[in-house]
């Protein structure tokens, strides 16, 4: 039998998180295949049948794809579910949308947020916001399974020769959702979630505008800009900033924490940073304990001082 990945791209280019996901896929010691689902990118398919590690890439192009639905991508899965029998998608928001639908359908458990592949039945995840890592056992025939893509280095995306198998799209006439807009947040910085750099800002940054502070250092280093949840909360910022246990997970090689006071919940989303700098007032903040740097001051006088010595 063999695993299936289920692609995500933006319409242009395949998303680094896919190969992470890859990566992890070979631990399983089964033949690779790539389920892409799109509205006709051909520079999607290119790019996906050069990863290093894929033996075949399904590719299901309809329009409707253009703005993806769960319900039309786990139709796609279940189409040749009888093929695999292990399931990969990211922890991403994406792979948490599509992949529980697939799981149900198959009558399956999902695990999530696997951070380490021991053999074919056993994996690691983290529990309890991060603070304990549970090892897990299945007994199930198939596996659907999202990966923790900061745990795993990301397959080469230039070392593959795959196959294109073109595939028929099921119908999914009965669904009782659609699309209906997309509310996206355009900006010029990197991704979040594949950024060498992020700069996130929490409650003590006071207000929305005040995250222009954490912009101009993001301008500098070229980073990405997040937010804890109570930043995101208090309307600061998109919940697309948001890093932690809800919301999305990095380990960048430099993640600047500002005003953030450290809770479990952010925590679990950037502690596998590779270096950590924390700036707050409170100097028994629970962030420090897990900085690598630690400066305790007003971040009102420290963001302009570090933008202008950069």
């Amino acid at each position: 039998m063999r695993t299936l990945v289920i692609a995500e791209h933006n319409g242009n280019s395949l998303s680094a998180a896919t190969l992470s996901v890859v990566e992890a896929a070979k631990k399983l010691g089964r033949d690779i295949d790539l389920l892409v689902a799109s509205n006709s990118c051909e520079s999607v398919l290119e790019a996906a049948k050069s990863v290093e590690g894929v033996s075949k890439v399904l590719n299901f192009s309809h329009e409707k794809f253009k703005n993806e639905v769960a319900e039309d991508v786990a139709a796609c899965v279940m189409s040749v579910s009888n093929d695999y029998d292990f399931f990969l998608a990211s922890s991403s928001t994406s792979g948490k949308n599509n992949l529980p639908r697939a799981a149900a359908m198959l009558d399956i458990q999902q695990i999530s947020e696997v951070t380490d592949i021991i053999d074919e039945k056993t994996f690691k995840k983290p529990i309890y916001a991060g603070s304990c890592i549970a090892t897990v056992q299945s007994t199930q025939a198939k596996n659907a399974i999202t990966i923790r893509t900061t745990s795993f280095d990301k397959a080469n995306e230039n070392g593959g020769s795959a196959a294109v198998e073109d595939m028929s799209v099921p119908e999914t006439e009965s669904r009782k959702s659609g699309f209906v807009k997309n509310e996206l947040t355009v900006s010029d910085r990197p991704e979040l979630t594949s950024a060498d750099i992020v700069i996130s800002g929490g409650r003590g940054m006071q207000n929305g505008e005040n995250f222009a502070l954490l912009e101009a250092v993001a301008g500098k280093l070229n980073a990405a800009v997040g937010a804890s949840r109570a930043a995101v909360d208090s309307g600061f910022v998109p919940n697309d900033y948001q890093v932690g246990q809800t919301g999305k997970s990095v380990a960048p090689n430099l993640y600047i924490a500002v005003g953030i006071s450290g809770a479990i919940q952010h925590l679990a989303g950037m502690k596998d940073s590779k270096t950590i700098v924390a700036i707050n007032k409170d100097e028994e903040a629970p962030i420090f304990k897990v900085a690598d740097y630690g400066l305790v001051g007003d971040l009102f006088e420290a963001l302009p001082e570090l933008e202008s010595k950069l």
